[in-house]
């Protein structure tokens, strides 16, 4: 294979000013990279924290459809079910039991917190109530 010369047309000289373009290229882009992977981040964080609280409010119902004492089983099963901060509301119409669950995740990423903010995960479950 022949070497690049001067006078080859296929490979032209490089000019002097192109020397380091793709390290400049390489630092405007990294930036927007990392961003985006650290929004990935913050996303999967907010989906795996919705699950755990539709969890939560599931085992909380379940708990208190079976006990004779609905709102304290429920928040204490909603606890032990996921390892969040979270609130825990029992209402009953006589036949059923519906426990929601509230977590407010915030957003701990520094650029991406600012952009967000705090994001409030809400999940609900309703069961019938059983005799203890």
């Amino acid at each position: 294979m022949p070497s690049s010369t001067a006078s080859d047309p296929d490979h032209p000289p490089r000019a002097s000013g192109d020397r380091g373009q793709a390290s400049v290229e390489f630092a405007l882009a990294l930036p927007i990279v990392v961003v985006m992977a650290l929004g990935l981040v913050v996303v999967g964080a907010a989906v795996r924290n919705e699950l755990a609280v539709e969890l939560a409010a599931r085992e909380g119902a379940r708990a208190a459809a079976v006990s004779s004492t609905p709102a304290t089983a429920a928040a204490r099963a909603a606890s032990r079910a996921v390892a969040l901060p979270i609130e825990v509301t029992t209402t009953s119409d006589g036949s059923t039991v519906t426990v929601t669950v509230t977590h407010v995740d915030e957003v701990d990423v520094p650029i991406l917190g600012s952009m967000i903010g705090p994001v409030t995960h809400v999940g609900s479950a309703t069961m019938m109530l059983e005799p203890p």
